[in-house]
């Protein structure tokens, strides 16, 4: 510090000096950056490459470079590094154990959306979960789709009355489901509209 010989007074020179390192670990980190997604392009083009594998790979290396440069960064302004990876590692321990615990519901989530936009069936549509080919399963009229689960209600059998099934929305891509269109004539037998 006394090479420079600023004429600063000594309480600035300290944050001043402090500012220019953060500064250029900031500037190393993404000219770093920027060159790996340089060499990465020019390996695609020089090599068949899908971009579906260069593009996450440019992105987590991005992240990767970067991330280490706040961490070079907050270190710089005296956290420490142990302190950063306890506090991470504790976050991501409890980020996993709540999506576990949620993974039936975001399941259910998105396959609700994807009932929704591709649309295997629709409202009034019968359809039969399949668990084997010589074993029927659930088969009932759709009545209502929500995010969690879809509503059938199963034909009269035996005069024991119609029963409403609630089938989880994950069932209907992890079996067979056979589907009869709402105008069909052959499964309406014990079901009204």
């Amino acid at each position: 510090m006394d090479a420079f010989k600023l004429p600063l007074p000594p309480m600035w020179a300290e944050p001043i000096w402090l500012g220019v390192q953060i500064l250029l670990i900031l500037l190393a980190g993404y000219i770093a950056q920027r060159f790996v997604a340089k060499c990465l392009t020019r390996l695609g083009e020089r090599y068949p490459f899908p971009p579906q594998l260069l593009m996450p790979l440019r992105g987590g290396l991005r992240w990767l470079i970067m991330g280490s440069a706040l961490i070079f960064v907050l270190e710089r302004l005296g956290v420490s590094a142990t302190v950063l990876w306890t506090a991470l590692s504790g976050f991501v321990a409890v980020a996993a154990v709540a999506f576990f615990a949620m993974w039936s519901v975001l399941s259910n989530l998105l396959c609700a959306i994807l009932i929704f936009t591709v649309g295997p069936f629709r409202l009034g549509d019968v359809v039969e979960l399949v668990d084997t080919t010589d074993k029927p399963g659930v088969k009932g009229r759709v009545v209502a789709i929500n995010l969690l689960y879809t509503t059938l209600i199963e034909a009269e059998e035996l005069g024991t009355g119609s029963a409403m099934v609630q089938v989880p929305n994950s069932l209907f891509f992890q079996r067979s489901v056979r589907r009869w269109r709402g105008t069909d004539v052959f499964p309406s037998s014990g079901f009204e509209k």
